[in-house]
């Protein structure tokens, strides 16, 4: 499991006047258990992104400790075994390429690791044809379309064959089928192949695929449960600066007006149900 105590994370807001701080994260305890989907939700400047470079060992907690296992992220000798065991996505996926074709990319990863042929060659083949990318292994990664090049991060991600994978809002730069693609290839690892997955977002229907949500709002837990828990509570939702997905807003709505709808639907469907 992943274990984050009592996790603090301070950066000066001016480079020069060092004196001056602001903590990204304040005292956060969380848990995430082997197998877990967990959504992080938050405003810009919540602290959702620095927990992910916490988590990926980028950067050091000023106080508290992260356990990923057995292994302290404090711990720079066992860095790589770290960042083995729980890699990252970034959200633009031109940040993280290195290699002129697509099979190079994907090998980048377990190369370092130093993971030699035949089981380099298996590993960046299977995870290709995972992500429905193999017949592209020989292209330019600068070629493909912004989907296509988040599908070869993701697989770069499984050819590491880490347990515990971050993905840090990997549709925001997105088109809506590029999102719809991504989002279903990670579902698919969590469900299918047990992976277990941070996934932070804004965007609010994804949110909803996850096991538990957890809200931060200026470096703290303000909320965390399942979607429906979290997105039930719209008012609270909306004074912490995040909306609820579109559905279940619409549907708040009419309950507000003397409908009879409960629970609060999370997607369509569940809507036309009630309805």
């Amino acid at each position: 499991m992943i274990k984050i105590e009592n996790l603090t994370y301070t950066y000066p807001t001016n480079e020069e006047d060092q004196k001056e701080q602001k903590k990204a994260l304040d005292n956060l305890s969380l848990q995430i258990d082997k197998g877990e989907f967990v959504a992080i939700l938050g405003h810009n400047g919540s602290g959702k992104s620095t927990l992910g470079k916490l988590l990926n060992a980028q950067i050091f907690p000023s106080s508290g400790d992260i356990w990923i296992d057995d292994l302290n992220t404090k711990d720079e000798d066992r860095i790589w075994d770290i960042r083995e065991k729980c890699s990252m996505v970034f959200q633009n996926p031109d940040n993280q390429m290195v290699a002129t074709t697509v099979e190079e990319e994907v090998a980048f990863g377990p190369e370092n690791l130093r993971v030699k042929n035949p089981e380099l060659r298996e590993r960046v083949d299977r995870s290709l044809k995972l992500v429905n990318m193999y017949d592209y292994k020989d292209r330019d990664p600068s070629a493909l379309s912004g989907g296509q090049k988040q599908r070869v991060s993701i697989a770069g991600v499984i050819a590491m064959l880490s347990d515990y994978i971050i993905f840090d809002e990997p549709t925001a730069m997105l088109d809506p089928e590029g999102r719809r693609d991504v989002i279903n290839l990670v579902d698919r690892l969590n469900k299918d192949y047990n992976k277990t997955i941070i996934y932070i977002t804004h965007y609010m229907e994804e949110a909803v695929l996850a096991d538990r949500v957890v809200v931060l709002n200026d470096g703290k837990k303000a909320l965390e449960g399942n979607a429906r828990e979290v997105f039930s509570q719209v008012e609270t939702m909306k004074e912490l600066g995040l909306s609820v997905p579109q559905v279940t807003e619409v549907a708040y709505n009419l309950k507000k007006e003397g409908f009879d709808i409960d629970p609060l639907p999370l997607s369509i469907e569940e809507f036309l149900d009630l309805l």
